[in-house]
């Protein structure tokens, strides 16, 4: 009886939280965006505000999604995500992946999908960001590489998409090309969500029989000096191949999880409820109550 009204609960709370996202994203693409498209300032000074606003927005959703029940989660090593030309490199198994990436990292640049880029909603804001199109392989992988050229740090899948469960990991080499190019740092983040949820071809409604746990683990830098000793097709494809292993070591299931297949990807791709603590400069924020549903 209690398992089947947590079920009901954590369906009921996961259809809210969906409802309040778009409504609080079509509040904000109606009034508070045209709102501060009116403030004076710079190209560079509107990109601060609207990346900010965003970043406050997917906080807070992340919280809301904690507070009502839907997960739990954690973030090892947030305070050192957002250092200036950092490409942040992340495995890809649900949904709401970016959400956290986008609401941990301060001021990141994203790759996003061309159609924003014409939605009356949303056109502005994202063109004020700063933010990438991936209507194209080159066109993505030249802005990409210029805004960390800039001093900025930019977050990428390499899978392109969402993990499909069961499926091998599959990583294309436009995330590589980009760090190989212009990244000052890259720094990988390793995404567990157990039990899967929001996976690719998973419904809203196809929730887990209990609370999802998410943790994000901010991993060592990668130093890309003995790639770069390559001329770039070659030292991208190297670069590729060492970090799909990397991710395969780090992400190895646990005992009684679902094992991920691996596969190399030779072409290029377009496409606070919680408590902070740091301790031998590794910070740790959590969400949600520790034992799930």
């Amino acid at each position: 009886m209690i398992r089947t009204l947590s079920y009901c609960w954590r369906l009921f709370a996961t259809g809210l939280c969906f409802t309040v996202f778009g409504l609080s994203a079509g509040l904000c693409g109606m009034l508070v965006f045209p709102l501060m498209r009116l403030l004076p300032g710079s190209a560079s000074a509107h990109r601060r505000r609207v990346r900010t606003t965003f970043r406050a927005y997917m906080r807070s959703f992340v919280g809301l999604m904690s507070a009502v029940g839907v997960l739990t989660y954690e973030v090892e090593g947030a305070e050192r995500l957002g250092r200036p030309g950092q490409i942040i490199l992340a495995n890809h198994p649900s949904l709401i992946d970016v959400v956290f990436l986008i609401g941990f990292t301060p001021q990141a640049t994203c790759i996003v999908k061309e159609a924003l880029f014409h939605n009356p909603l949303t056109r502005w804001p994202v063109a004020a960001a700063g933010y990438v199109s991936n209507i194209s392989t080159h066109s993505m992988v030249e802005r990409a590489s210029q805004a960390l050229r800039d001093g900025q740090n930019v977050i990428v899948f390499p899978e392109g998409t969402r993990t499909t469960p069961g499926q091998a990991l599959q990583f294309h080499r436009g995330a590589a090309s980009i760090a190989v190019r212009a990244a000052q740092v890259v720094t990988p983040v390793f995404i567990r969500c157990v039990p899967t949820t929001l996976a690719k071809n998973m419904p809203w409604y196809r929730i887990p029989d209990r609370r999802v746990r998410f943790t994000f683990r901010v991993g060592r830098d990668i130093d890309l000096a003995a790639f770069r000793t390559a001329p770039a097709p070659l030292a991208s494809r190297a670069f590729n191949t060492h970090l799909l292993k990397l991710f395969a070591d780090e992400l190895r299931p646990a005992a009684g999880e679902m094992k991920p297949g691996v596969a190399t990807g030779d072409f290029e791709n377009g496409g606070d409820a919680g408590r902070f603590g740091t301790g031998d400069n590794t910070g740790v924020v959590k969400g949600g109550p520790r034992s799930p549903h």
